[in-house]
C-alpha cells in the first residue's frame, strides 16, 4: 500500500475514493464543506468560499454526496477500522438541519457523538443561542460481523469526556481549518502507540496529515484544489515547527491509576460508604469545594 500513502491525491473526491483499493485506512478524520450556500457570515467570521469546491448545492444533492463519500471510506478502512466526522448542525429558513440525517443512512457504526466546544460563535444574533458547539462522529467500522462495540479505550485516552473544548485556529489561510489539536486526539487515542494509515478526503490546509506525521503514521490526503495541496505539502515539510502543540495534547493523556489498579489495590472505585463499614465517604476522596458543604 505504499505507493497509496505518504501523498495527497488531487481530484474530486468520490472519484478518487473509487479507484483506491479496500481495506487498508485504519484511522480517518475530516471535516467537509458543510453546504452553507457560501451566504453564511456573521459578525465574526466571513462567508466560507473555498478555492475550487462549491459550497452551493441542494441540501438532497448534498447529503447524498455526503452518503455515497462516507461508503466509500468505509470500503477502504480495515474492518475494526475508525473515522471522526467533523460537522455542525445548520440551520435554512428556521429549519435545522442535523448531521444524523444522512450519517444513519451511510453503512457506518455511529459509535459516539462527541460535542467540540470551539468557545467561540461565529455568528452573535439573537436568532437563537450562541452556537459556538460543532459536532465529531465517531464512526466505526465492526472487526466483527454485527459486533457494534469493538476494543476499549485505554483509560488514559477515554479520560478526556465526550466533550472537547478546544480553541478554533485563527491563523490559518485555508477558510475552515479545524485546529491541530482535535485530529491529534483522534488519531491517538484509537491507535494509541500502533502505527496505521491515516486518511483526511477533505485534507483543505493539512492538518490532519501533520497529526499523523507527527504521531508517527503513514497519511492519505485528498483535495480538488491545487493551492491547498501546495499549502498542505509545504506544512508537512515543516511538520517540526508545531511539535510542540502535539506534544501538550499526547501530554494530557495520562492516568495515574486505572479504575482495574484502584480496585486490586483496594482504592477508591465510586461506592460511597461510611468509614464504619472500612470505606472511604465522598469528602475524603474529592476536594470539599466539590460539595454542598451544609450536606455533610
Amino acid at each position: 500500500m505504499k505507493k497509496n500513502t505518504n501523498k495527497i491525491l488531487k481530484g474530486d473526491v468520490l472519484e478518487v475514493l473509487k479507484k483506491l483499493p479496500s481495506n487498508f485506512i485504519d484511522v480517518g478524520v475530516t471535516s467537509p464543506p458543510y453546504n452553507k450556500q457560501e451566504n453564511k457570515k456573521g459578525w465574526l467570521v466571513k462567508n466560507v468560499k473555498y478555492d475550487i469546491a462549491s459550497d452551493k448545492k441542494s441540501e438532497l444533492e448534498y447529503q447524498k454526496e455526503q452518503i455515497a463519500v462516507l461508503n466509500e471510506i468505509y470500503r477502504i478502512t480495515k474492518n475494526g477500522g475508525h473515522f471522526f466526522y467533523n460537522h455542525k448542525t445548520r440551520w435554512e429558513r428556521g429549519t435545522m438541519i442535523h448531521p444524523i440525517e444522512w450519517l444513519l443512512k451511510t453503512n457506518w457504526v455511529i459509535r459516539q457523538e462527541i460535542i467540540w466546544d470551539r468557545g467561540i460563535a461565529a455568528n452573535i444574533r439573537g436568532w437563537r443561542f450562541w452556537q459556538t458547539d460543532e459536532r465529531i462522529y465517531w464512526l466505526y467500522k465492526p472487526s466483527i460481523k454485527d459486533n457494534k462495540i469493538g476494543e476499549e479505550l485505554l483509560s488514559k485516552h477515554a479520560l478526556l469526556t465526550s466533550v472537547w473544548k478546544i480553541r478554533p485556529e485563527n491563523k490559518n489561510p485555508h477558510p475552515a481549518p479545524f485546529p491541530l489539536v482535535l485530529p491529534a486526539r483522534c488519531i491517538y487515542s484509537v491507535l494509541n502507540e500502533k502505527r496505521g494509515v491515516v486518511l483526511d478526503p477533505y485534507c483543505g490546509s493539512g492538518t490532519t496529515l501533520v497529526a499523523a506525521k507527527l504521531l508517527g503514521h503513514d497519511y492519505l490526503g485528498i483535495d480538488i484544489s491545487e493551492e491547498y495541496i501546495s499549502m498542505s505539502n509545504e506544512r508537512i515539510k515543516n511538520s517540526m515547527k508545531e511539535k510542540i502543540i502535539l506534544d501538550i495534547e499526547t501530554s494530557n493523556h495520562k492516568v495515574i491509576k486505572t479504575f482495574k489498579q484502584r480496585k486490586e489495590e483496594g482504592g477508591f472505585t465510586g461506592k460511597f460508604r461510611n468509614k464504619k463499614n472500612g470505606l472511604l465517604d465522598a469528602q475524603d476522596t474529592f476536594p470539599i469545594s466539590l460539595f454542598d458543604k451544609s450536606l455533610l
